[in-house]
């Protein structure tokens, strides 16, 4: 009975030398498990616009309600009649349909040059941006043939967008994520260690904005990547 106390002692002690011997090993390598670096991939990319909503707004103002309507007619069959000629479908093409204010029912324009102001919009919806852009610059044409546009209602303007990202996803998150681990390899091997694999990864959010003002229809894609990698010794 004694002799079994004794040497189930004696494993107990051993057990716990190689416990203690192994136990500085182990919490080195929690450690170094625990030693990350987080770095972030940047990628950015310019493209053209694949789409562009174009609004021509049309005012016209006089007292005879039936002439107003004549003339608001006979200007947006003009503006049509650019547009198609200009190579837009006429699919492409939406009038919004006229609204009118009688002045003579509104208090607060007692100082009016005519009664009633009528509104109207010509909308181009299309992916052909090009043929857009060459007629924007044509406009001159209907200012010519005594059509003005008014170019300064803040409800009407152009739009143009890109609705082609999924497209270039894939190639820009790779770029992003191989910066990221450029990054991360500068600073391992500054700190004297090896990179390890990655931890954990977060694609980041794409965004889509105008390149600058005077160009709206140069779009420039960001996307920015956080990934963090293990370091090992």
């Amino acid at each position: 009975m004694e002799k079994g106390k004794l040497f189930m002692g004696i494993c107990l002690l051993l057990g716990l030398m190689f416990i203690g011997a192994m136990l500085p090993k182990a919490v080195n390598d929690y450690r170094g498990y625990e030693r990350v670096v987080n770095v972030k991939g940047l990628c950015e990319k310019e493209v053209m616009a694949d789409k562009v909503i174009w609004p021509l707004s049309i005012t016209v103002s006089g007292d005879d309600i039936n002439v107003v309507y004549k003339d608001i007619s006979s200007r947006n069959a003009a503006v049509k009649k650019f547009l198609i000629d200009g190579g837009i479908p006429e699919e492409s093409i939406t009038v919004s349909g006229a609204t009118v204010s009688d002045r003579n029912t509104q208090s607060y324009t007692s100082n009016r040059l005519f009664r009633y102001l009528v509104k109207d919009v010509v909308t181009v919806c299309t992916s052909d941006v090009e043929t857009v852009r060459n007629l924007m610059a044509r406009q001159n044409e209907l200012l010519q043939a005594g059509i003005v546009l008014d170019d300064e209602n803040w409800e009407n303007q152009t739009v143009f967008s890109y609705e082609s990202l999924n497209d270039i996803k894939p190639a820009m998150i790779e770029e992003a994520t191989k910066n990221a681990r450029e990054v991360a390899l500068k600073f391992a091997s500054d700190s004297g260690s090896k990179l390890g694999k990655i931890k954990e990864a977060n694609q980041g959010t794409f965004s889509i904005s105008d390149r600058d003002s005077n160009t709206p229809w140069v779009k420039k894609v960001r996307v920015v990547t956080n990934v963090t990698y293990y370091l090992n010794k």
